[in-house]
């Protein structure tokens, strides 16, 4: 298979392989010969065709997701104020944690957080996923009240409280990327 890239020369000491919406860039040393990007586009393209394809199918995925613009945006923000804070009483009252206040807000990367003063966050986007991924991030930063790390015994106290976690955050970590490129 003939794989077609952009070079970008720079003052670097590797070479390295992007893979973008607008193709395959090889970024590589301002004295690297033509016939060395070659033989390690070569090298590497098995691994240029797997991330190529796994870029397709979250592009794919996006389209299942709508253009969010700053109207869309406030109602998420509204509907994630209303809805979030009553998954997050339900299951603290369960696990018997008190947290400090709750804010909404639209991030680029995270879809929740737990401060050291016990503050939770919530990404209002997460009001586009299935409400089973709205409570396993919950969860999740709720036990940040109890384990403040991502250690296995964080993780066996995740899964107590929700034993499907697992099958919804890997449901985020396919989908999630397609959601926040939504965002215009």
């Amino acid at each position: 298979m003939k794989i077609e890239y952009q070079i970008i020369k720079s003052d670097r000491r590797s070479m390295a392989i992007e893979i973008k919406e607008s193709g395959v860039i090889v970024r590589a040393p301002k004295n690297a010969s033509g016939r060395q990007i070659k033989k390690f586009v070569e090298e590497h393209e098995d691994w240029i065709i797997k991330n190529t394809e796994k870029l397709q199918k979250r592009l794919d995925r996006a389209e299942n997701f709508p253009i969010i613009g700053e109207n869309e945006l406030k109602i998420l923000k509204k509907q994630a104020a209303e809805y979030i804070p009553h998954r997050v009483n339900h299951y603290a009252a369960i696990m018997g944690v008190e947290y400090g206040r709750i804010a909404i807000r639209s991030q680029k990367t995270k879809w929740g957080s737990c401060s050291g003063k016990q503050n939770l966050n919530f990404n209002c986007l997460l009001m586009l996923a299935p409400p089973q991924v709205i409570d396993s991030v919950v969860v999740h930063e709720l036990c940040h009240l109890k384990q403040m790390n991502h250690s296995p015994a964080f993780y066996a106290e995740v899964l107590k409280y929700f034993p499907d976690y697992h099958k919804w955050d890997r449901w985020l970590k396919e989908n999630g990327a397609a959601i926040l490129s939504r965002v215009s």
